[in-house]
This record gives C-alpha cells, sequence and structure tokens, in this order.
C-alpha cells in the first residue's frame, strides 16, 4: 500500500497453485474473489449488520501479477458512508517485488434489512472498535 496512510485494513494471501492462471501467474478471479470477501467482512463490521452485500466495483486495472508462493497485501479504506451504503477503496501490491497489482477506487456495499431491501444504517464514520459486530453475534 502506498505509505499515505488511508488504508485502514489490510489482510495478506499466499499465492498457491490453486490461484494460478494458465501463463503460471495469479489469476485475477481469485484476487478479486479475495477482495469482495475482505471488502463484504469490512463492510459487515463498519455496519454492523451481516447482510451488506455488494453493490458495485468500478474499473479493475490490472498492473502486475505475482508468482506461486508470491505474498500479496490487500488493502481498504473507507472512502464515503451513504445512507444505506459504505464506498470503499482497494489496493494489492505484492509483498516481494512492492509492486502494485491492481487498484479499485470504488467498491460499493449496500447495508439490507430483513426484508432484503436497502436500510439505513445509521453511521457516517469509520469505527476503529469491534462495537459493529453484528448484532446476532454478540448474543448468546
Amino acid at each position: 500500500m502506498p505509505e499515505n496512510g488511508d488504508i485502514s485494513f489490510h489482510t495478506r494471501k499466499w499465492v498457491r497453485p490453486e490461484d494460478l492462471n494458465a501463463n503460471g501467474t495469479l489469476f485475477g478471479g481469485s484476487l478479486l474473489r479475495w477482495i469482495d470477501e475482505e471488502a463484504a467482512i469490512y463492510a459487515i463490521i463498519q455496519l454492523g449488520n451481516g447482510r451488506a452485500v455488494t453493490k458495485y466495483m468500478s474499473e479493475i486495472n490490472f498492473v502486475s501479477s505475482a508468482q506461486q508462493g508470491d505474498l500479496i497485501e490487500m488493502g481498504l479504506a473507507a472512502t464515503h458512508f451513504g445512507r444505506t451504503s459504505l464506498t470503499m477503496r482497494a489496493e494489492v501490491r505484492n509483498m516481494f517485488t512492492r509492486q502494485s497489482i491492481l487498484t479499485i477506487e470504488k467498491l460499493v456495499f449496500v447495508n439490507l434489512g430483513e426484508d432484503g431491501q436497502p436500510a439505513p444504517h445509521g453511521y457516517t464514520e469509520i469505527t476503529y472498535e469491534r462495537d459493529r459486530v453484528p448484532r446476532q453475534h454478540l448474543e448468546g
């Protein structure tokens, strides 16, 4: 991630044989699955609702890749809280080469109510506490 400090959540993945494409490099579909999963986890914690879903991903431009055995790092930053949504930015880099693999400027997740429809979440800023873990996981 760039040293600008705006990435507020990150995880690392190890590129394994099952993550490779026919060229022997990281398959873009695997990387997008990892990004979507991490962004969903981030949205669930920020919105305190296990029913946050992916609505939109902006243009994706792969600028480099990774090889088997490389470690990649994914970072997310919340950029906007809408009435029923959370928008974030994603960056991925190869930890060994320090090269950027891709940036997604806009990922939008929507907070759903019990009826499966968009529902207001009531938040306007990021939390670094785990106080927004979905209620059903705190009970019991």
